[in-house]
């Protein structure tokens, strides 16, 4: 076998960047690329009980990072990239109750705010955005268009999708054509 190491390449490294529009202080909204740093699927075992405690312990302990998928499914998600080590501390932190799927390389995070984000999110999904019915800190699976997405609400006008990795730019050059209207600021990571 020969050696060689792995080039890793951000999922929206190509995306558009710049303005569209007025600023975010203007009424407009911010399009950014989040880390990519670690996102784990959580699968329960049927038996397996109360697994909340269990399974905010084992996140990095950032506010909303436990996202609920389903019945006794989540994704946990963080800023910063786990080492092999660290995966298998959090494998064996909920050992025999939970099976963790690493999605890392798999799925990327979108971040959307300002005062428009709603709306241009109401665009593209049938999910009524309105803060009584989706407040901060709900997630849903849905489609937007035609990609399906998670999306969290981070804050009163911030949310995070989270995203396939091969439907990362996709989403990207749609969230900005329906985000026109508002002024958008496409930004892509540091």
């Amino acid at each position: 076998m020969a050696d060689f190491s792995l080039l890793h390449r951000a999922a929206l490294a190509g995306a558009k960047s710049g303005s569209f529009g007025p600023t975010q202080a203007d009424g407009g909204i911010t399009l950014e690329a989040l880390p990519e740093g670690h996102v784990l699927q959580v699968l329960a075992s049927p038996d397996a009980g109360d697994l909340a405690a269990s399974i905010a312990s084992v996140s990095d302990g950032s506010v909303y990072a436990v996202r609920a998928v389903g019945p006794g499914q989540w994704f946990v998600v963080g800023d910063a990239g786990l080492s092999a080590s660290e995966f298998a501390k959090t494998q064996a932190a909920l050992s025999g109750r939970a099976s963790i799927a690493d999605q890392t390389h798999g799925r990327i995070r979108i971040g959307i705010s300002g005062a428009g984000g709603e709306a241009v999110l109401a665009k593209g999904t049938a999910v009524d955005m309105h803060p009584d019915q989706f407040p901060v800190g709900r997630s849903t699976m849905t489609l937007i268009g035609h990609i399906t997405a998670m999306i969290t609400r981070t804050a009163a006008d911030r949310f995070e999708i989270l995203v396939l990795r091969g439907f990362a730019e996709s989403l990207w050059d749609e969230l900005i054509e329906m985000g026109l209207e508002f002024g958008v600021d496409a930004r892509t990571a540091p």
